[in-house]
């Protein structure tokens, strides 16, 4: 065996096998940012209601896994972890001691999807919807009163 390939080999003994892209992976969970198909914050996945999109996800054919921080409450990440067992989806509760994310979900395909917007909005559409319809249905109240 040549002596670089002892050394290499002795170093991955020592140290482990390199990991591409470290900073990436803890950010989101162990996997990396090519393959997300939808993160959600710490703050989104501690929200009392479901986010439909994540659940909608779920069933996509190319969810291979669901990734969530372990730093969380398991209150917030029951949830999720139903929906994902109901769904037949492999999930991971993650706990880096070194390091805390601020992404709370992630549900990653198997291959590099590179998909653009991996982040939802705070307010669902189902939820602007809603309001709009509210707002109008009170401002005609609004006009009869003006």
């Amino acid at each position: 065996m040549e002596r670089s390939k002892v050394d290499e080999y002795l170093l991955q003994g020592v140290h482990g096998v390199p990991e591409t892209k470290p900073e990436e992976r803890q950010k989101f969970l162990t996997t990396l940012r090519e393959r997300v198909i939808v993160a959600l914050t710490t703050e989104q996945v501690k929200k009392n209601e479901v986010f439909p999109q994540v659940e909608e996800l779920m069933k996509d054919k190319y969810a291979a896994h669901l990734f969530l921080n372990g730093h969380l409450d398991y209150s917030y990440l029951s949830k999720y972890i139903s929906i994902a067992k109901k769904n037949d989806l492999e999930f991971t509760i993650v706990t880096n001691k070194e390091y805390n994310s601020d992404i709370g979900l992630v549900i990653a395909a198997e291959t590099a999807i590179d998909k653009e917007n991996i982040y939802i909005k705070t307010k669902t559409p189902i939820q602007i919807q809603q309001q709009e319809e509210k707002e109008g249905f009170f401002s005609s109240f609004k006009n009869l009163f003006n």
